[in-house]
């Protein structure tokens, strides 16, 4: 069929910091044969990074150096010093002698970052599918399937697709038939869910990591009236690891040594140094807890507690329209029920969306197989090029999913598909203003 409509060099599905970071990167290269077309599709309506964890008292765990470009060109105008000068606070931020913000007000930065690519991201649409566009029996292009808030579906056409989904909330099994009330939810809308429920005194936070703990205080500070259990599985709060030396697995070069390694030996690094990253707290929190649940034995009134090595076995709803936990420690033994209004779950969050988007593509990409530069390999006649950001965890290491390699990856990849389009001989921005006639078989 003969199908005319415009093929942009780049469609990244999701804009969030990585995706933000590649737009930057890419309008920052502008080669002389022209910058690559690219657009975004973002399913919120609006930029915003974690908003329904945004707690008042909440702070970066990572230098404000690590921003969308500093590593990669310290005299970009997007960098978080430079959003610093232009709202009229660099000078007071020096003088707060911290290299980390709080997370409202990195969240800012990337707002004000983002708002400078209002044109070319799309609000609003929920990327439902990646399929194959055929000429002469190749894959030629991408079709990226969009849907509207409304229900209207989208249809737009890419020789580049970097997907940058992010995670999404686990659920263990226990709460699955629960994910409707409004009474149980996860950490990713905890702000929002909190709001929903008609003013809650006894909640449990379930978990043992840093968005626990950091619920946990959050919960406590709302007023006297909080009755609040955290319910962990670890036998203790774990410190994260952040000492010098082994932050420097989080440096961008570090990529190329775990790269490089076999699975079975990227596995066990990932593995041994997993207490960086996961199931574990800040020092600082921790200590607050700590004193916290102290103080709470000098005045002798334990109305907060840290439940360790326990778990929820059953869940039920009461007559009253509380929650019914039943409760039991990891030696087996139950530790009988607690009545909540609310139940938070900070159980980490899975990544495997862009399996299901990239489906329709099996034929041609396998999802496992991911070159150096973050491209899914595929057939050597294939000019579709397929990216991913936050999902290479396994091959990439645990810097993948956080913001400490964004600068330098958003470059690896802009630099791949620069070459890419050197490679094919694909015309460049000239291709914005004008539809290209394909002879195709579209999506």
């Amino acid at each position: 069929m003969q199908a005319n409509y415009l093929v942009h060099d780049l469609i990244g599905i999701g804009f969030g910091p990585s995706n933000l970071a590649l737009a930057i990167a890419l309008r920052e290269a502008a080669p002389a044969d022209g910058a690559l077309d690219a657009c975004f599709i973002e399913q919120k309506p609006d930029f915003v990074w974690h908003g329904d964890m945004l707690l008042d008292d909440s702070r970066m765990q990572i230098s404000f150096l690590k921003d969308l470009v500093t590593l990669r060109n310290p005299a970009s105008p997007y960098t978080f010093i430079n959003y610093l000068q232009q709202h009229g606070r660099l000078q007071d931020f020096i003088n707060l002698k911290t290299f980390y913000p709080s997370r409202h007000e990195f969240n800012d930065y990337l707002r004000w970052a983002a708002g400078r690519f209002a044109a070319d991201c799309h609000y609003g649409e929920e990327v439902v599918a990646v399929e194959p566009v055929l000429r002469d029996g190749v894959l030629d292009h991408l079709c990226v399937r969009s849907r509207q808030h409304g229900g209207a579906e989208r249809l737009r056409h890419a020789r580049n697709v970097v997907l940058s989904v992010g995670g999404a909330p686990h659920i263990p099994p226990l709460f699955a038939a629960w994910r409707d009330d409004a009474r149980v939810f996860h950490s990713s809308r905890y702000l929002a869910g909190l709001a929903a429920l008609p003013a809650p005194r006894r909640v449990a936070v379930v978990g043992a990591g840093q968005s626990a703990a950091e619920i946990f205080l959050d919960l406590i500070a709302r007023g006297p009236g909080m009755q609040v259990d955290l319910i962990a599985r670890n036998a203790v709060l774990r410190p994260a690891d952040d000492s010098a030396f082994v932050n420097q697995i989080f440096n961008p070069e570090y990529t190329d040594y775990v790269y490089q390694r076999s699975s079975d030996a990227r596995r066990s690094l990932i593995d041994d140094l997993s207490n960086t990253n996961y199931a574990v707290v800040d020092t600082g929190l921790i200590e607050r807890i700590y004193d916290l649940l102290y103080q709470q034995k000098v005045r002798g009134s334990e109305r907060h507690r840290v439940l360790f090595e326990h778990e929820v076995a059953s869940l039920r709803g009461g007559d009253d329209g509380a929650l019914l936990a039943e409760l039991r420690h990891g030696d087996g033994g139950p530790s009988g029920a607690c009545r909540y209004d609310a139940v938070v779950l900070a159980t980490g969050y899975q990544r495997q969306t862009h399996r299901r988007l990239l489906a329709p593509l099996a034929q041609w990409f396998d999802v496992g197989d991911v070159a150096r530069d973050y491209r899914l390999r595929g057939p050597q006649d294939c000019a579709a090029g397929i990216f991913l950001q936050g999902c290479c965890e396994d091959t990439h290491g645990l810097s993948d999913t956080l913001l400490s390699v964004l600068a330098i990856r958003s470059q690896e990849i802009a630099d791949a598909m620069l070459e890419q389009r050197r490679q094919w001989g694909h015309p460049g921005a000239d291709s914005r203003s004008r539809s290209r006639r394909e002879s195709a078989h579209a999506c």
